[in-house]
């Protein structure tokens, strides 16, 4: 007996239906499938046609070359820099300075809330005092090549020491060049804030002005005078 007679008898010999117990189903006998015959038929299935979506690919691409070739007769937009600088808003944010109050002294009294609010991690100081009792830092870091000039260090600072002005031109050709310590940092002025001093009126005993002797600040309170 062939092979196809001993698998006729094996089926017929299972309640004679024909089919084995386990068998895997025939494979499809059609033809396989390209890649032009299985977008006709999801097309199919949409319900759109080849034709007006090819139009419609045609046509994008044709209003795309007039746009590309009506800006070719444009004036053009190159600013020839550095011979001609670009416009810069008003509100501007580059270059991050330290600044000084109007008697030249340090305003950065190394409070942290700089470090603390830059998102990218780029500032970092070191507190440290003198012997009138007023904070500074003993070193203050800004790495340019991280930092995304969002201003939220300026927002952070209570004192106006930390001011970002419109300067652009930092580029290196090193990446070490771009931290700035706080000699690189610290300029002569006040900056935007002419006026303000924060020892002035914050409410702290420091060199040459002891509490209750700030701006505006009522003179302290003996707590033994509260009692009864």
């Amino acid at each position: 007996m062939d092979g196809r007679g001993r698998e006729e008898s094996r089926h017929a010999g299972q309640g004679g239906t024909g089919v084995a117990t386990g068998a895997r189903p025939a494979a499809d006998t059609h033809p396989p499938l390209t890649a032009d015959v299985v977008t006709t038929g999801q097309l199919a299935r949409r319900g759109q046609a080849l034709l007006p979506r090819a139009y419609r690919t045609v046509a994008s691409t044709l209003q795309a070359l007039g746009v590309v070739i009506g800006h070719a007769f444009r004036e053009r937009d190159t600013v020839q820099y550095p011979d001609e600088m670009v416009y810069l808003p008003p509100r501007y944010r580059g270059r991050i300075v330290l600044s000084r109050d109007p008697d030249g002294n340090e305003r950065c009294v190394a409070c942290y809330l700089c470090a603390v609010a830059c998102p990218v991690d780029c500032i970092a100081l070191q507190a440290t005092q003198d012997e009138t009792g007023r904070r500074y830092p003993a070193w203050f870091r800004i790495n340019f090549s991280r930092c995304i000039f969002c201003g939220f260090c300026e927002d952070a600072c209570p004192t106006y020491a930390i001011q970002l002005t419109p300067d652009v031109e930092m580029c290196e050709y090193e990446r070490p060049n771009m931290v700035y310590e706080k000699e690189d940092l610290l300029i002569a002025g006040p900056g935007k804030y002419h006026d303000y001093d924060f020892y002035r009126v914050a409410g702290l005993a420091v060199g040459g002005k002891d509490k209750g002797e700030a701006e505006r600040e009522a003179p302290p309170v003996d707590l033994r005078d509260l009692l009864p």
